[in-house]
């Protein structure tokens, strides 16, 4: 089982020794990422990201995507980018591209402020006391490597097969997934089986967007508007994160809870006896090929239900 570093939690005051704990969740704990690791003066790679990050935030010779400009300064920030963790924190400031948190906006301002950001302090007092809150997007990726240890598949080869169409959603996909500690390979299986990456899609039972998420599973997991593919997404990988730590990582029964929902997994005490749930899951092993998946099992406790499913040899 592979363990998920937990949401770093710096302390309030301003010390030495917490601002360094907050840089380095933004710099140097990108490993497996294709911007961690640039060496120092080795910049021209960050400035490129920056620069396209810019472009996509301002719609400047490109078209509008502040969720993906975030993406992009994200990656940036990690890689030890004053720059980005400055606009980044506009981002959050403003909520543009991203739910607004003035407690991430103040971390990354004082990031910036830490490497020589001149407009950082000024931006840092407009946001409220620094908290040592940081975003998601920049704590350590403990799983990344397991992932690539575990699956050789190449998501670029699967991109280039797609219609343009469906390619923006499938790198929305690939980027969000290891955030929620799922390996990408799984969270397109779930997403193709479920709307074919349809952000507009709609079931007869009332499911919707990319993870077609029912309005229950969509309030459940704080998901406001189940169009909007970002927020679907995340919705639908929060799910799963759960469903895994529920089932203690047996893949089988995670997706058979995603698509009947846990409450019959348990009843049955497996894969429930339903046609269109036994289909599903032999659809998404087929996609991901794996039976069991990392967890972690601070998220919730294990269905009690799993000792009689192990039993039976689920």
């Amino acid at each position: 089982m592979a363990a998920v570093t937990p949401m770093l939690r710096v302390a309030a005051c301003l010390s030495a020794r917490s601002l360094r704990t907050v840089l380095l969740a933004g710099g140097t704990l990108a490993a497996g990422s294709a911007i961690a690791g640039v060496p120092d003066g080795h910049t021209g790679e960050l400035h490129e990201l920056v620069e396209q990050a810019v472009a996509l935030e301002h719609g400047e010779g490109v078209p509008r995507d502040p969720a993906r400009a975030a993406d992009l300064y994200c990656e940036a920030a990690r890689a030890g980018s004053a720059e980005a963790m400055y606009s980044l924190g506009w981002m959050y400031a403003n909520g543009r591209g991203v739910d607004r948190n003035d407690a991430y906006a103040a971390t990354l301002f004082e990031m910036a402020l830490t490497k020589g950001h001149v407009g950082a302090e000024k931006a840092r007092r407009l946001v409220g006391d620094y908290t040592g809150d940081v975003p998601d997007c920049l704590l350590p990726r403990a799983l990344d490597r397991g992932f690539a240890a575990r699956d050789s598949w190449d998501t670029r080869k699967y991109l280039a097969s797609l219609p343009e169409q469906k390619k923006k959603v499938v790198e929305l996909i690939t980027t969000l997934a290891p955030r929620f500690s799922i390996e990408p390979r799984l969270a397109l299986a779930i997403a193709t089986t479920e709307s074919n990456f349809d952000p507009n899609a709609t079931s007869p039972k009332s499911a919707m967007g990319v993870m077609q998420l029912i309005p229950e599973t969509a309030s459940r997991f704080n998901v406001k508007d189940s169009y909007d593919p970002v927020q679907n997404i995340k919705g639908g990988l929060a799910y799963l994160r759960w469903l895994l730590a529920y089932y203690q990582g047996n893949v089988a029964l995670a997706v058979a809870g995603y698509n009947a929902g846990e409450g019959a997994v348990d009843r049955y005490r497996g894969v429930p006896p339903y046609k269109e749930t036994q289909n599903y899951v032999r659809r998404i092993l087929a996609f991901f090929q794996r039976h069991d998946h990392p967890f972690d099992a601070r998220v919730v406790a294990a269905s009690p239900a799993l000792q009689a499913l192990k039993a039976a040899g689920q």
